[in-house]
């Protein structure tokens, strides 16, 4: 397949697209409101620790503190979250690995979770971005990934990529390895190492012990809470983990950012120099290629398929729901065999969506109906083939009686909505607002309220502009019409950062709105 990078650039942002035959598959930003910080390594103080839910709360000097769970201190090694799609790897033997009482040594290089204590100071590694009102999710596995290795301090552990397929070139890969990488320190080897000089490898294990060396030594002369180390940006980060065998070309549109690109894959991957192209159209990349119209397709709701059916995403907190709908297609005279149809386009096409939108968590798919269980099994083989592409960790469950497909996807960072948009001042993210008739008869169950206490005459109500508009319309307006029926003096203010469905009432510059709800 064939699969192309394309990086659009400008004063304030640049975008990356993975494109696989033209059709945009992951789309990632960099900008200074958009920071990647999945990676960075903290030294953090424990706010607190819950071991009704097994986990501590670590400060590290973010407005919410970042969530460690225990499981997430464990030593055990089979678990390396920012590893990417070179996660699936083959250990060493174990014979290979120091004993002791009949476990692998590096069981033991790290404090078990009951240590943990209020105050302590603690270092963690970021493996997810905050979402919503949770903030960052921390391990205490550090991991230093590099361009053919990640080094994995506190571990004996030497994997290799299991997308090497070739037996001898594994064994190659850790022969050069073994030797040389210092006590106590693990390393997987990563799939682009395949091939590649011996010089090369050994060139970015030594970067990488030194980048951990600089941390330690941060660490000893820093105070909690504070940066200790700071992975690869977004750019460097696809370069990093994404240029392959598999990717055609790289386009660039910006000559500063082409050089600069073009310097990395000549010093790292000089094989590859040949796929970056510099793009010197006076028409907007994305623009040519596509792209833009993909993005702005991605913020919308309603998805249609090249059938006439179409799917509807809807992400609510708890997971994101999508419909398949048959639309007016319904080329054979049996319905079993139009609803295979459009559930095996559906099934490619939600697998693009949820890869471009960067959806995480748990899925449920409503597909239409099926009735023969030999086509539930070819949907649901269909569907795990199509996720095959995806470098995040998905698990599918067959398709139910229902109709139903359960989807769990590894969530790293926001979804593309949510960094794309910010949620709608007017209606707090429901897609509906009140009535003025709704909104009035509240307000004036407020007022009735108030009156059977003992409050003031005097207060202050503050709402959105565009209902101050309308209880200011008219000669006798409703405000003044609520004074009379009320015996109250309501002074009209206005506050632009409150919802269309609320309101806030004051007295003496004091918030008096939650005393007198229900």
């Amino acid at each position: 397949m064939k699969k192309e990078i394309l990086i659009n650039s400008t004063s304030d942002e640049v975008r990356i697209a993975i494109a696989e035959e033209g059709k945009l598959t992951e789309l990632f930003y960099e900008s200074p409101d958009l920071s990647r910080n999945v990676g960075d390594i903290h030294l953090g103080k424990v706010a607190k620790v819950m071991h009704g839910i097994r986990a501590a709360f670590i400060d590290l000097g973010f407005p919410q503190d970042a969530f460690l769970h225990f499981s997430d201190m464990d030593t055990n090694a089979n678990d390396y979250s920012l590893l990417g799609d070179d996660d699936d790897i083959d250990d060493d033997d174990e014979d290979d690995i120091p004993q002791s009482n009949g476990k692998p040594a590096y069981y033991r290089e790290k404090p078990l979770p009951s240590n943990i204590q209020r105050g302590q100071d603690i270092i963690v590694q970021i493996t997810k971005e905050p979402v919503g009102n949770k903030g960052v999710r921390v391990t205490t596995k550090y991991s230093i990934p590099g361009r053919y290795l990640v080094l994995i301090p506190y571990n004996r552990r030497i994997g290799v990529s299991k997308k090497i397929y070739n037996f001898r070139e594994k064994r190659r890969l850790r022969n050069i390895i073994r030797p040389v990488l210092p006590e106590g320190f693990g390393a997987i080897v990563r799939t682009v190492a395949a091939g590649q000089d011996e010089n090369l490898i050994l060139n970015d294990l030594n970067q990488l012990i030194t980048a951990w060396n600089e941390i330690q030594a941060k660490m000893k002369s820093s105070k909690a809470p504070t940066l200790l180390y700071k992975d690869a940006s977004t750019m460097s980060s696809v370069m990093r983990d994404l240029f392959r065998d598999d990717i055609a070309k790289i386009t660039i549109d910006n000559k500063k950012l082409f050089r600069t690109i073009k310097n990395y894959v000549d010093d790292t991957s000089p094989e590859f120099s040949d796929k970056v192209e510099y793009y010197s159209g006076k028409a907007p990349l994305f623009d040519v290629r596509n792209i833009e119209k993909q993005i702005e397709e991605s913020m919308n709701k309603k998805v249609w398929l090249k059938n006439s059916g179409y799917l509807v995403i809807e992400t609510v907190e708890a997971m994101t729901v999508i419909d398949v709908n048959s639309g007016k297609y319904a080329k054979s005279r049996d319905q079993e065999i139009n609803s295979l149809k459009i559930n095996f386009d559906a099934a490619k096409e939600l697998v693009r969506q949820l890869r471009l939108r960067d959806i995480g968590g748990i899925i449920v798919v409503d597909f239409i109906d099926l009735y023969e269980d030999e086509n539930k099994r070819k949907l649901y083989e269909e569907i795990r083939k199509e996720f095959r592409r995806d470098r995040a960790k998905v698990t599918v469950l067959p398709m139910s009686d229902f109709g139903i497909v359960q989807i769990t996807r590894q969530r790293i960072r926001q979804s593309i909505l949510h960094r794309m948009s910010n949620q709608c001042p007017m209606c707090s993210g429901t897609g509906r607002v009140q009535s003025n008739m709704s909104y009035i008869t509240e307000i004036e169950r407020w007022l009735q309220r108030y009156k059977g206490g003992s409050g003031s005459k005097f207060i202050k109500l503050k709402v959105n502009p565009l209902i101050f508009n309308y209880l200011t319309s008219g000669f006798i307006n409703k405000i003044l019409r609520l004074c009379i029926r009320y015996r109250v003096f309501i002074k009209l203010g206005v506050d632009e950062k409150l919802p269309l469905t609320d309101f806030k009432f004051l007295k003496d510059k004091t918030d008096i709105t939650e005393e007198y709800s229900m």
